[in-house]
């Protein structure tokens, strides 16, 4: 579980003709299950006196074949390989229909960085790895620096409409993420890969696969990565450690029983998100200080975030008889660290919440009663929990019936921190011991609380194959979210409680025209819980600038999906329209209450939403793959959003972050001793606010990767030497909206008041940057 402070295929060659050409093709893609390279036919059938290194297209091209009532599109592990394996989750899925993607790093080390799915943001969106959520239980936000390795990755499935009924999320209008990894090899081996690149990149990672252990049937990987990389603007670097692990037992008929495990240990810079103005004025330029001058808030020290992560996923599958299965997934997650911010302090004038401190703290360094500090937002979370089904098969139906239950603790304290002479923190992490206190001895904190949070659930539903043709799909889920609260700063809030309850009915239809033809149609309610600062108080100057509430009313959706796929020998598509509509839409925002600018949550009534999503796949040749995929999309706000005593005009708006077109168009090649791809995406404009005063423009990447598969020329080795090249246009832009806002310009509202503009901020897109790989199978 991450902190709560961080606030986005072809199949290698095989050695054809040689004995151990399954193994080495499995080693070298490393996502993909053990067993034979199923393309090694009748062009190698007379190749067993000679070695001949080919390519092989991916058998699913880049449109994995499915069958699922719902929009649902995926990368394999093929395609993975080919792009830079610093690149994170969501960067991956940037090609694929409604995936919106903000960058600021080419590497995908930094946690600047964000995602919308069909205008959704990220908070909107539920992510799995291994069938265990990944979202804090808090915020709803997934962080995609700390996830698996991409050479562990087996495929990387967006479903962009709505999550499965089992899956364990709470927050997920928006779609789901889902990330699995590769089971571990049949036979001993490994994968070893080193990358060096631009701003000083230099990446390396191992894998170790132990193939059956002894006569258990167990079979095991573990594997290490170490990434750094200067920042690609202003001062800073970036620094990753990583570990992902995998143990699997198989047995009987489809019986298996998996524990997964990652770990991530990383120190990444924020690089900062400028308002229009600041962007205007000095575009790329707009960084943090590289050198410390006393009294400087702005260096680059003092907005590094470490953080450590442990993940913990135990999916189980039992094939109990012909008529019963039994699925459970356990988890567990803890997660700490510190997202660091420069500010200053006076000795005198202070407020611990709403307490005025008459007696003056002690601040080292301090010169005429001011001293720059580090401020910290510190924040210690652990999360554990289970999702168990069991599926019955009698006749035409399919009846599964499970149970959800998930706790979880987050501990969030803004403090601050001593600088020694030259500016660099006493100590990065917040620890109390290293902060300043008040003179009695307390903990000075603009923010020091506690939040637990127990969600259960329950859901059955039943698939009814209708006809041999025609299957029709009905579930109910029911979910309890219990948050409990607790305010440690002197004032008028000491505890809170917010108890919501969400029946979530769905229904969907199948229809198998023939061997290549689909129809399906659903409609699925979702609902969202408020985030977990808008139970708390927030105290400025001593006085409340947000109040708390445990009873506000949850956001919930309704959405309906048509879609139609062909899936052929070389064409493949499909063609998605949908619609939403939202009642009590939870929006998270910044308000300017007091002279503070404070995060809050408003409720931002009713919003409507349709478009229609496309992907196609065409394979012209062996070894050659064309992806197209695009998404056209309307947003309505049906309310006028409440700003204080007043309303701002709204209605009719178009929702923020909501790109009305995008577009990508990706290639593949793999034939003969020469691989590569390309990707081509371009992004619409969007609107920063809610009253649609300030817009970005659209914008177009293209990423491009070459390389050359080295099997047969030294050993029979499977290696591979690949060049990256991220962002290769370099085009100077805005990515997304990283912090919107209610209105960039003074508006006059519904009741004739003026409402105060605030600046919305934004990602910076990256700059280019070319990384070289080499991997080597063992």
């Amino acid at each position: 579980m991450a902190p709560s402070f961080q606030r986005s295929g072809l199949r290698h060659a095989a050695l054809v003709g040689a004995s151990l050409a399954a193994l080495l093709s499995t080693q070298n893609a490393h996502a993909a299950d053990a067993g034979a390279n199923p393309d090694t036919s009748a062009d190698s059938a007379d190749s067993a006196d000679r070695i001949e290194v080919i390519g092989h297209r991916d058998p699913e091209g880049l449109l994995p074949d499915q069958n699922a009532p719902q929009a649902i599109s995926a990368i394999g592990s093929d395609f993975l390989r080919k792009q830079a394996p610093t690149l994170n989750a969501y960067q991956l899925v940037a090609m694929l229909p409604g995936a919106n993607v903000a960058s600021s790093d080419p590497y995908g080390l930094s946690v600047s960085s964000g995602i919308t799915l069909r205008g959704l943001g990220q908070d909107q969106i539920g992510v799995l790895m291994e069938g265990a959520p990944q979202n804090d239980i808090g915020y709803f936000y997934a962080y995609p620096s700390q996830f698996a390795d991409t050479e562990n990755l087996r495929q990387i499935t967006l479903a962009q409409g709505a999550a499965d009924i089992a899956a364990p999320v709470v927050s997920a209008a928006g779609g789901v993420i889902a990330l699995s990894l590769s089971d571990p090899a049949d036979r001993m081996g490994g994968l070893v890969d080193a990358s060096v690149g631009s701003y000083n990149e230099a990446r390396g990672f191992v894998r170790f696969d132990t193939g059956e252990i002894g006569k258990t049937g167990l079979k095991a990987f573990v594997s290490f990565s170490n990434n750094r990389a200067d920042n690609w603007r202003g001062a800073g670097f970036d620094r990753r450690r990583h570990v992902d692990a995998k143990i699997l037992k198989e047995w009987g008929q489809g019986n298996r029983a998996a524990l997964a495990l990652s770990y991530n240990d990383a120190i990444t810079s924020t690089y900062p998100s400028p308002s229009m103005a600041d962007w205007q004025a000095s575009g790329r330029k707009f960084n943090y200080d590289a050198r410390y001058t006393p009294g400087n808030t702005n260096y680059w020290r003092l907005y590094r975030a470490p953080f450590r992560n442990f993940y913990i996923s135990a999916p189980v599958h039992l094939h109990l008889n012909d008529r019963l299965d039994f699925d459970t997934t356990g988890y567990f997650q803890i997660g700490f660290g510190n997202s660091p911010y420069g500010t200053q302090l006076s000795t005198t004038g202070n407020y611990l919440g709403t307490e005025f401190l008459a007696d003056p703290i002690s601040l080292p360094g301090a010169v005429n009663g001011q001293a720059t500090v580090l401020g910290n937002w510190m924040a210690s979370q652990m999360r554990v929990g289970d999702v168990a089904s069991l599926t019955f098969r009698a006749g035409a139906h399919k009846i599964t019936a499970g149970l959800w239950f998930d706790y979880g603790t987050d501990r969030v304290t803004q403090s601050y921190t001593p600088l020694k002479d030259n500016g660099h923190p006493l100590e990065a992490w917040g620890d109390e011991a290293t902060a300043i206190h008040t003179a009695d001895g307390r903990v000075l904190a603009y923010e020091n609380e506690r939040t637990v949070t127990v969600t259960k659930g329950f859901f059955v539903a039943d698939s009814m194959a209708l006809t041999h043709k025609l299957t029709l799909d009905i579930g109910f889920k029911g979910v309890n979210v219990l948050r409990n609260g607790r305010n440690y700063l002197p004032g008028p809030q000491d505890a809170v409680r917010s108890d919501i309850f969400a029946a979530l009915p769905r229904a969907a239809l199948h229809w198998q025209i023939d061997g290549h033809q689909q129809v399906f149609a659903n409609i699925v309610t979702n609902f969202r819980a408020p985030n977990e600062f808008a139970l708390l108080n927030s105290y400025y100057l001593g006085k409340p600038v947000t109040q708390g509430r445990g009873d506000l009313r949850p956001e919930r959706s309704l959405s309906q999906e048509l879609g139609y796929r062909y899936i052929g020998p070389s064409l493949s598509f499909s063609l998605t329209g949908f619609h939403y509509h939202f009642r009590n839409r939870q929006v998270s925002t910044i308000v300017n209450s007091g002279g503070a600018l404070v995060n809050a949550t408003v409720n931002g009534g009713s919003q409507t939403s349709w478009g229609v999503d496309g992907e196609i796949d065409y394979r012209p040749a062996r070894g050659m793959s064309i992806y197209l995929s695009g998404e056209a999309l309307h947003t309505r706000i049906d309310s006028d959003l409440p700003v204080g005593d007043d309303f701002l005009p709204t209605r009719g708006k178009h929702a923020v972050a909501s790109p009305g077109f995008q577009f990508a168009l990706g290639t593949t090649y793999d034939r003969g001793r020469l691989f590569g791809s390309t990707t081509l995406k371009y992004v619409g404009h969007q609107y920063a606010t809610f009253m649609n005063d300030e817009r970005i423009r659209g914008y177009a990447t293209f990423d491009l990767s070459v390389g050359v598969h080295l099997a047969g020329l030294i050993d029979d080795k499977t290696m591979d030497l690949r060049l990256n090249a991220i962002n290769l246009t370099n085009p100077h832009v805005l990515s997304g909206v990283q912090s919107v806002s209610t209105n960039a310009q003074d508006t006059i509202g519904r009741n004739g008041s003026v409402i105060a503009s605030a600046a919305p901020r934004y990602y910076v897109g990256s700059g280019r940057a070319f990384v070289a790989t080499l991997s080597r199978a063992f």
